[in-house]
């Protein structure tokens, strides 16, 4: 997954698959770094990645935006609201690299070794870690993150290491983690990338709790300030343990980062125009083709700039709730699908700047297209009976309009599939056999998508359907889909270069009814169930894909979410007293500021109103 400092407070990297399987006690790897289905790009003695600049000032500081509001500095359990940057505190085993699709080099680790058959990794720990309070990081936090992440951190934790039985020292400075099963050939990798936590702190404070008291990490930044629910300043620690080594280097060069919480969209857009933000990443097509036409990107103290990048780009849609009986028939989904008219949203809302979603895997080798290989029938043909037809035989599309905003054509087929379902249009109202309204509640976590709230609502008030938006502040909407409290809603499922453990978070029968688990919808499916665990014991790449490839025409042929859009590049703007590497990685985020350094003092406000 992309490590993205302006969205990401805990980062939670999933997605990888590196050996190949056979039957063995004794290391079948081992080195400094490890790659997906390759050798790594970088050789073992390389001074830094070559998307940053190792020769970058540090110093000055940096103010961003963030949406909504926060209760905790734990970032690490369900409970609460987390701050939003958190990830900058902390300290994992290796760290990935930007410009491949997956690999790992040395951090707090300085090396990984693991049997063929991959039931096992151990990982030997740097004696130069230091917490910030100057004690070692040992082998046995390690083994304290694991089993508490296990009990007591935040369900996605536990779906990640559910597969991880054990972990135990086995020397002074090196920790075995033993695996429940053969196969799993993510799992050493995912292990690298657990965050680890102070077992020393932590004992001596609830971990289970929200706290707004600083804790301390491993990482390049600590928590300097908290004023709760308005904003959250990290500095950088000038002697940091990690500072030198090659994953690191032309990285966390800003002093101080300061996060400022806003209530509404509109207000922290005028907020960065005004200059009390120093960077934007733009999400709205509206806002980049119309509002960035003030003063200071006409003298060019506000730089914009689009960056093209080849990540996957998941799955965005209207999500249904499959636990409300509103949604259980597929037809009633289908229906739903016919009534959405997103060839008229582009053109009249987007300015024709996004892509359709195709896929839950979409820009990338990943997703399903055409029909499927035999491969992919090979493995969805154990369970025909339990799956449409035409999945065998067509490729999935999804309704297309005219885009005049009318869709007639469209609205004749809604109203089939409604009927087959038990649905009629009656006296402009579609009722069931006890004469009740189809109504159901879409909710929003901001005021930015009403505008295709509303689109939507009065192609489905052609059908006699209602649909009430409720907006509510983004606590509460964070509580209330955690809880799975709602009908529909607007979900980002986002996806790795290489999918793996984390797909059971997404979609697994185990994991709907877990609160704050990511199988929002709420999937009970025992055909997906089986193609969740073909994709995590995939030997190979060729064979990962394949097998992604068919989860994601199952995924697709059960009509789960109305799909929205995508659009393949980073949309960004910033008040020019910044520099940045020359190089962009191609599967990596802006990165900014931990990339970025500052060119000129953010003090004297130079170059601001």
């Amino acid at each position: 997954m992309v490590k993205n400092f302006i969205i990401s407070s805990v980062i939670l990297l999933v997605g990888l698959i590196i050996a190949p399987i056979a039957q063995s006690a004794e290391p079948d790897y081992q080195g400094a770094a490890v790659a997906l289905h390759s050798t790594p790009k970088y050789p073992s003695d390389f001074k830094h990645f070559d998307y940053v600049n190792p020769n970058a000032p540090k110093g000055g500081s940096v103010v961003m935006g963030a949406m909504g509001t926060f209760d905790s500095v734990n970032g690490y359990i369900l409970r609460g609201v987390a701050a939003s940057g958190l990830g900058v505190t902390g300290v994992t085993l290796m760290s990935q690299s930007e410009d491949e699709p997956f690999s790992l080099y040395p951090s707090l680790a300085t090396d990984i070794a693991f049997p063929a058959d991959v039931q096992s990794v151990v990982f030997t720990l740097r004696d130069t870690a230091k917490w910030q309070d100057g004690q070692p990081i040992t082998v046995a936090d390690v083994i304290w993150s694991l089993n508490t992440l296990k009990a007591k951190g935040h369900p996605q934790f536990q779906a990640y290491y559910n597969e991880v039985t054990k972990a135990e020292a086995i020397g002074k400075n090196q920790v075995k983690f033993t695996f429940t099963r053969p196969g799993n050939a993510e799992l050493p990798l995912v292990t690298a990338q657990m965050p680890i936590l102070p077992k020393h702190y932590w004992e001596k404070h609830a971990f289970d709790q929200t706290t707004l008291e600083p804790p301390i990490g491993g990482g390049p930044y600590k928590i300097e300030k908290v004023d709760p629910g308005r904003s959250i300043t990290y500095r950088r620690i000038p002697d940091w343990w990690g500072e030198k080594l090659p994953v690191n280097r032309g990285q966390n060069n800003v002093d101080v980062i300061r996060i400022d919480y806003y209530r509404d969209a509109d207000v922290m857009l005028e907020a960065f125009k005004s200059g009390q933000i120093d960077f934007r990443l733009e999400n709205i097509a509206r806002n980049w083709a119309n509002a960035y036409d003030f003063d200071a990107v006409k003298r060019g103290n506000v730089q914009k700039t689009e960056l093209a990048h080849q990540l996957p780009q998941g799955m965005q849609a209207f999500i249904f709730n499959l636990r409300k009986p509103l949604f259980t028939d597929i037809q009633v989904r289908k229906a739903l699908n016919e009534l959405f008219d997103f060839e008229w949203m582009n053109k009249n809302l987007f300015f024709n700047a996004y892509t359709r979603n195709l896929s839950y895997f979409d820009n990338s080798e990943l997703a399903a297209r055409g029909v499927p290989n035999a491969a992919e029938i090979a493995l969805l043909e154990p369970f025909r009976n339990q799956l449409p037809p035409t999945i065998f035989t067509e490729e999935f599309k999804l309704p297309i309009t005219d885009g005049s905003g009318r869709n007639r054509d469209n609205l004749r087929r809604a109203l089939g599939l409604f009927e087959q379902a038990g649905w009629v249009l009656k006296d402009g109202k579609l009722v069931n056999a006890k004469g009740e309204n189809f109504q159901f509640e879409l909710l929003l976590k901001s005021q930015s998508f009403e505008r295709v709230a509303l689109a939507f609502g009065q192609s489905l008030q052609r059908a006699g359907i209602t649909m009430n938006v409720r907006v509510v502040d983004a606590a509460q909407y964070q509580k209330r889909s955690e809880n799975f409290d709602f009908d529909m809603m607007i979900e980002s499922m986002g996806q790795s270069l290489s999918p793996g453990n984390e797909q059971r978070d997404y979609w697994h029968s185990t994991q709907a009814d877990q609160p704050g688990s990511r199988n929002m919808i709420g999937i009970k499916n025992p055909v997906i169930d089986a193609m969740v665990d073909k994709v995590i014991t995939a030997p190979d790449r060729a064979t990962l894909i394949d097998r992604v490839r068919a989860l994601d025409r199952v995924l697709l042929s059960q009509y789960y979410v109305i799909p929205n859009w995508y659009i393949g590049k980073y949309r960004v703007a910033w008040w020019n007293r910044f520099g940045r590497p020359a190089v962009q990685p191609i599967y990596g985020s802006p990165g900014f500021p931990e990339r970025w350094w500052v060119e000129k003092d953010s003090t004297t406000n130079l170059g601001k109103p």
